[in-house]
């Protein structure tokens, strides 16, 4: 814990944590109160999954694209403009009734435009402390984000029971324009500037540590997501149960980030990690009961930040500093694409087979997972013994020293 309160000290990184966490709890709002809000207007989880899948579609094609734009134009013109139009398709959604396709193509369009903050901050990091400080603040980062996944579901299940849910996805709103302000005004979005890359769009997915995080990032947050789908269907919209499971889970990520932010990553860290999280999303599954799903999600939740960490980890130390927006863009797609079918999938399974349904598709999410994981460690390089810097952009110059 020392080396984390450290970290805290250093110049900036308390408030860049603080900054980008607010700006981005609206990523833990959104997908529960869209699901709440459709699911009340069509009366079908099926429909509101397929809203949902559309926005992270929309996440996951902006989202390498958006990140390259801020090598080109800079990070607070392009954060700005996606925070605008996002804000106006949350508010479309939360308080314009049309018809089914017309949601499909206002969460399409709220999806492309969604704020790169996360690649922002993933790049400006290790500009901010030195390289063996890298591993131990992605940790922390990584731990910290749950913070989104406790307040967000908790804030949006007492908001849409207890007010409404055209509300629950304005208050949403209203943090990621409070909280983006606050990001934006940080000094190091002025300061650090991404140098455009060299490559054509997509080369950076060749490099095996970027293309594996990017596979099993999209299998960790699919079945997270489809666990999301499930713990609210066995609960109902009558009760907060739904978002205490949820912050339960997150606890355990908490948890589990913070024990193993230290720990050397080996080519075993990511299948370890998935591991962790099958187990206990495939006991949640057992027994539809609140304390049995809650501890079930503890064991689950004490892999997800630690995989999480370990991915940032491995993309890091594997790509120029050039390429680390774009990498990390593309990691952020997969992690959409896997929200978006995650959801998708388990509200058409829920509808056929009930609440265990969406408890199943997440299972399978999450076991395909640890499967790449195992099967393909050669792509996971070993960090221990060495730090998770990226590779400069210019080489050392060897100088000639001629005597006279």
């Amino acid at each position: 814990m020392k080396n984390y309160a450290n970290l805290l000290k250093t110049r900036g990184v308390a408030r860049i944590i603080s900054a980008q966490l607010t700006a981005r709890l609206p990523s833990g709002m959104i997908s529960l109160a869209y699901l709440l809000h459709l699911e009340k207007i069509f009366d079908s989880y099926g429909l509101a999954g397929l809203v949902l899948a559309a926005t992270s579609l929309g996440q996951a094609l902006a989202g390498p694209l958006t990140s390259r734009w801020m090598g080109r134009w800079a990070m607070r013109p392009v954060i700005s403009l996606t925070i605008a139009v996002s804000l106006v398709s949350m508010g479309a959604i939360a308080f314009i009734p049309m018809p089914f396709m017309a949601y499909i193509g206002v969460g399409l369009l709220g999806g492309l435009a969604t704020p790169p903050i996360q690649p922002a901050v993933r790049t400006i990091y290790p500009t901010m402390v030195n390289s063996k400080q890298l591993t131990p603040l992605f940790s922390l980062d990584a731990s910290a984000q749950e913070i989104i996944w406790i307040a967000g579901p908790v804030m949006t299940t007492f908001i849409a029971t207890q007010i409404s849910t055209t509300w629950a996805i304005a208050v949403a709103g209203v943090f990621l324009v409070g909280g983006g302000l606050w990001f934006l005004s940080c000094r190091e979005l002025g300061t650090v500037t991404i140098p455009p890359s060299r490559n054509k769009l997509g080369v950076v997915l060749a490099k095996p540590p970027v293309l594996l995080a990017t596979v099993v990032g999209f299998l960790l947050i699919g079945a997270a997501a489809a666990v999301e789908v499930g713990v609210v269907s066995v609960f109902g919209h009558d009760g907060a149960k739904a978002g205490f499971v949820l912050a339960i889970w997150a606890i355990g990520s908490i948890i589990g980030g913070l024990a193993l932010g230290g720990v050397p990553i080996s080519p075993w860290a990511l299948a370890t990690r998935m591991a962790a999280v099958f187990v206990g999303i495939a006991l949640a599954g057992i027994f539809l009961d609140f304390w049995w799903i809650a501890g079930a999600l503890l064991i689950a939740g004490a892999g997800i930040a630690p995989a999480l960490a370990v991915m940032f980890a491995i993309v890091s130390a594997s790509v120029k500093f050039s390429d680390t927006a774009e990498a990390y863009g593309w990691m952020g797609s997969g992690q959409l694409i896997g929200a978006a079918l995650g959801s998708a999938i388990a509200g058409f399974a829920i509808d056929g087979f009930g609440s265990v349904g969406g408890f199943i598709a997440a299972s399978i999410f999450a076991l395909v997972g640890f499967l790449v994981a195992t099967i393909f460690r050669s792509a996971h390089p070993d960090l221990r013994g060495r730090d998770a810097a990226p590779i400069p952009d210019t080489e050392p110059v060897t100088t000639l020293n001629i005597q006279p």
